[in-house]
């Protein structure tokens, strides 16, 4: 496996940032997307805490998230904002507030952020928000939508690890799915081979910076320390609109329905593909 450091810059145009990120489809930290941001400044847990903790959150645990059966791909059980804050902040956990739509619940946080102007199409009704603890990391894949995304952090720091849509078969790609079988923190060369191939990046990002995520990338994510970030997302191409919305339906018709018909057996089908696939993409190299 190559990672090479993603870039930070700062003060791109539009059209430098078009032709050096967006076109090629390249991930950059943008060190100044938020730096007139109110959130930059206001956003804290003990703020969220005091003014939203009694918000009902689902929580995830990325070790049972995945397993086959009834609770494939749901939340693990519910609980008061405040309780989860306070539980990243005291321990080490795995357990995560995934894509979470408090503007729903709180729309007046809208205004502590602005739409980045740095390309056009921006999805202004979703943004969300993603808390973690220390140690939390989210399974190698990409987003479902097929949109670009633009992540900002808050108070900490994070670990981002990205690879090209196209690396999916050193990556062990799960057919129907847009996830990987890969550990990609704890690497297993002996089961997965293949994985040694993978050419990506790596990137840490700090308070205020902007990670923008190229559509289609995959992406794993590290919680090195307690923290929180924002995303908006944009799709500037119809085709991919298209093809985001295929994901969404092999995902919730297909995947989702195998999976509770076959439950272990579908998983097991979907892990021998991504072997196979991944086998043959050694092959080719040769």
């Amino acid at each position: 496996m190559n990672l090479i450091e993603v870039e930070k810059r700062k003060n791109l145009s539009s059209d430098e940032f078009k032709r050096e990120y967006l076109k090629p489809l390249k991930p950059v930290i943008l060190k100044d997307i938020s730096k007139d941001w109110k959130a930059k400044e206001k956003w804290s847990f003990d703020f969220f805490e005091k003014k939203y903790g009694d918000i009902i959150v689902p929580i995830f645990d990325p070790e049972s998230y995945f397993k086959s059966g009834k609770h494939y791909m749901k939340s693990d059980f519910k609980i008061p904002f405040r309780e989860y804050l306070k539980l990243i902040q005291k321990n080490p956990t795995n357990l995560r507030i995934h894509i979470f739509q408090l503007m729903r619940e709180a729309p007046e946080l809208a205004h502590d952020f602005e739409t980045p102007t740095i390309m056009s199409s921006f999805l202004k009704k979703f943004p969300a928000l993603f808390f973690g603890g220390k140690g939390a990391t989210l399974r190698l894949h990409y987003d479902l939508d097929c949109s670009h995304v633009f992540l900002t952090h808050f108070q900490t720091k994070k670990e981002v690890i990205l690879f090209p849509y196209e690396q999916k078969e050193f990556l062990y790609h799960l057919p129907y799915t847009v996830q990987a079988e890969v550990d990609i923190k704890n690497p297993d060369y002996a089961k997965h081979p293949a994985l040694k191939n993978a050419k990506g990046y790596h990137a840490v990002i700090n308070h205020g910076e902007t990670l923008f995520i190229p559509r289609r990338y995959w992406h794993c994510v590290h919680y090195t320390e307690p923290g929180f970030s924002l995303s908006v997302r944009s799709n500037d191409s119809i085709l991919f609109g298209i093809r985001g919305l295929l994901n969404i339906i092999r995902h919730f018709a297909m995947d989702k329905g195998f999976n509770h018909l076959f439950g272990e057996n579908w998983l097991a089908w979907k892990s021998k593909k991504a072997i196979e696939k991944a086998n043959k993409a050694i092959v080719n190299l040769s």
